[in-house]
């Protein structure tokens, strides 16, 4: 259990990077940074498989197809729908919001005999961070986001996408511990890398105009960093964690990618949060321990 944990919150700090890349690259537009960072991965992942093509098991056609429809919904789908909100409401309300997938895990997950009224508490906490974190926001500099509300839908239905992707990945992983945790990382990360192309055919820059950023050595270096340890590093500490431990407890685990998320977007911004703001991921924080308390 303390490897699954240490692997789980492991993963959490990694995934907090992904908060922060789309706002140090604010010249490329959300599905060209979500592109980058799964191309990156689905090319790591590939380079992997090939150099253990002999000793390594390759996918059945239903475990590629499960690979395929996982991956857009914890990576590629998920992903694009976190920059969009990033871009149009900043990145503590969307940090927030995602930060609530342990409450859905848990939800979605409750054991029969967990009484509703028990996670109420808990949910009350939550829902009154994000108001104040809301409230703050939209008191500040309003010519800043102008598309908060829009940004938000989007961060919800972020949130919805990874939900679905935790809990259907874990319950997969129960179903099938024959496969190792760094084979199922890299089969995702092949149908992630594929999927990503997909979406950049569909909508993403042409490539004159990729090529005319000025930040492309930036872009570069900002892509390895979240596609190889946002994405192939961190799916391999999560994939762990998913297999030592059940759905709910793993979902608790969730609240450190928001944490770690918040710490480096203050960072970035070179400022301590407000009182208020404090007070908001305090709230939220308590929230979610009330979930978890609730569970135990």
């Amino acid at each position: 259990m303390l490897t699954g944990i240490l692997a789980g919150l492991a993963a959490g700090a990694l995934w907090g990077l992904v908060f922060v890349a789309p706002r140090v690259l604010s010249g490329f537009a959300p599905v060209d940074v979500t592109v980058g960072r799964f191309v990156v991965y689905g090319a790591f992942a590939a380079v992997l498989v090939c150099a253990g093509w002999r000793s390594r098991p390759r996918p059945t056609r239903q475990q590629a197809w499960a690979a395929l429809g996982l991956s857009m919904l914890g990576f590629t789908g998920y992903y694009w729908l976190l920059a969009l909100a990033i871009v149009d409401a900043g990145t503590e309300l969307p940090t927030l919001i995602i930060g609530t997938i342990p409450v859905w895990v848990m939800l979605l997950g409750k054991p029969g005999h967990l009484r509703w009224s028990a996670l109420l508490p808990g949910l009350v906490l939550t829902i009154a961070g994000l108001a104040l974190m809301l409230g703050v926001q939209q008191a500040g500099d309003t010519t800043a986001y102008p598309h908060t509300w829009r940004g938000i839908g989007f961060a919800l239905a972020a949130m919805a996408s990874w939900t679905a992707f935790a809990v259907w990945n874990s319950a997969w992983l129960k179903r099938h511990p024959e496969v190792r945790a760094s084979d199922w990382t890299n089969w995702l990360g092949i149908a992630t890398g594929v999927g990503a192309m997909g979406l950049w055919l569909l909508v993403g820059s042409e490539p004159k105009v990729l090529l005319a950023q000025e930040d492309k050595a930036l872009a570069a270096i900002v892509f390895v960093a979240i596609g190889v340890g946002s994405g192939w590093l961190a799916t391999v500490c999560w994939s762990i964690a998913s297999q030592r431990l059940g759905a709910s407890l793993c979902g608790q685990l969730i609240v450190s990618e928001t944490l770690f998320g918040l710490l480096y977007s203050f960072v970035w911004d070179g400022q301590w949060p407000s009182g208020l703001q404090w007070l908001a991921v305090l709230l939220f924080t308590l929230g979610i321990v009330a979930s978890i308390r609730a569970h135990r």
